[in-house]
């Protein structure tokens, strides 16, 4: 009866290749193809990028514009390159700032779960918490890189538009924010960003680390025998990003709105540009509703970069599994 029971009972799948761990990747491959990859999307999500900041850092005309017009009239008056200004110092200057933020969420990953063997605690919890972890500790080291990039990209995705200094190239943002505020003018928005945007970022990744892992077993998948399809992990991988960058968007839009602001703006009618001073600004321009100034596109923007970043991101680990 038991081998009956046994042979009856529905054969397990393997997770192995849903979940790659540091140690079973060729690093430089790894971060090859990430490379070309994560620049591919970035290709992609750069207009809704332009689209969103424009539309939290221009005056209230503007603010109240939905972002298809906001897209539409960016294209009317300056053509494709109009929504793509700054994809190239962003492209560039990304590179060394994945391979950083890549090799610190990986390494601080399979560290916090080998830490959390000696737990008992659910698998899933285990498998959150490990992401989460990681995706705080990954985000704070890349801030020291990728705030200045930001500030620089930001600035040139701006131009033209009030309260901002016009600039060519990044070169030439680098200069004339240096010789007016020094090193804390490339740095603005440092503080907030990395006070806030890495709890965020833990969300996202522990969100989507735990979320993965739940949708795996209620669809009945183990860890042995036969694995997934390719097709099968992509799509519980998406609607993990997609879940995961839905409800990230919504908690961190008011953050980013003042984040924004205060890196590009420069006419403040007086007074340092502070995180205080910014939020003001914004609450007596649109009220409340001012902090989700932008929402639709970042909105769309982190729904589909969680989507695809994270498909994109789980290609590139099983693509760069070391050769047996």
């Amino acid at each position: 009866m038991a081998v009956e029971t046994d042979v009856a009972a529905p054969p397990g799948l393997a997770l192995a290749d849903t979940d790659i761990n540091w140690d079973r990747l060729d690093k430089m491959r790894f971060h090859i193809i990430g490379a070309v990859l994560f620049t591919a999307q970035s290709t992609l999500l750069h207009p809704a990028a332009v689209v969103k900041t424009r539309i939290q850092v221009a005056g209230s005309g503007m603010s109240q514009t939905r972002g298809t017009v906001v897209f539409k009239n960016i294209l009317r008056n300056d053509g494709i390159p109009g929504v793509y200004r700054g994809f190239g110092t962003s492209a560039v200057g990304s590179l060394p700032g994945r391979v950083l933020a890549l090799t610190s969420l990986e390494v601080s990953k399979d560290m916090t779960l080998k830490y959390m063997e000696r737990f008992d605690m659910p698998e899933a919890t285990r498998v959150g918490v490990a992401n989460g972890v990681a995706g705080m500790l990954s985000n704070l080291v890349s801030c020291v890189y990728y705030v200045p990039l930001d500030v620089i990209c930001q600035r040139l995705m701006v131009q033209g538009l009030p309260g901002t200094a016009s600039c060519n190239g990044p070169f030439d943002v680098v200069r004339k924010v240096m010789k007016v505020e020094g090193v804390r003018g490339i740095y603005r928005g440092f503080g907030l960003t990395a006070l806030t945007q890495s709890p965020a970022s833990a969300l996202w990744w522990g969100a989507y680390g735990a979320a993965q892992h739940i949708i795996w077993r209620s669809l009945g998948y183990k860890d042995e025998m036969e694995k997934p399809s390719h097709a099968e992990m992509a799509t519980v991988q998406a609607t993990a990003g997609l879940l995961a960058g839905a409800c990230s968007s919504i908690i961190t839009t008011p953050v980013d709105t003042v984040k924004t602001r205060l890196q590009v703006m420069d006419n403040f009618s007086g007074g340092r540009p502070s995180v205080l001073n910014t939020a003001k600004t914004l609450l007596k321009e649109d009220g409340w509703w001012g902090f989700y100034r932008g929402f639709g596109p970042r909105f769309l923007s982190m729904s589909l970069y969680g989507t695809t970043m994270i498909v994109t991101y789980e290609l590139i680990k099983r693509l760069s599994l070391k050769q047996d």
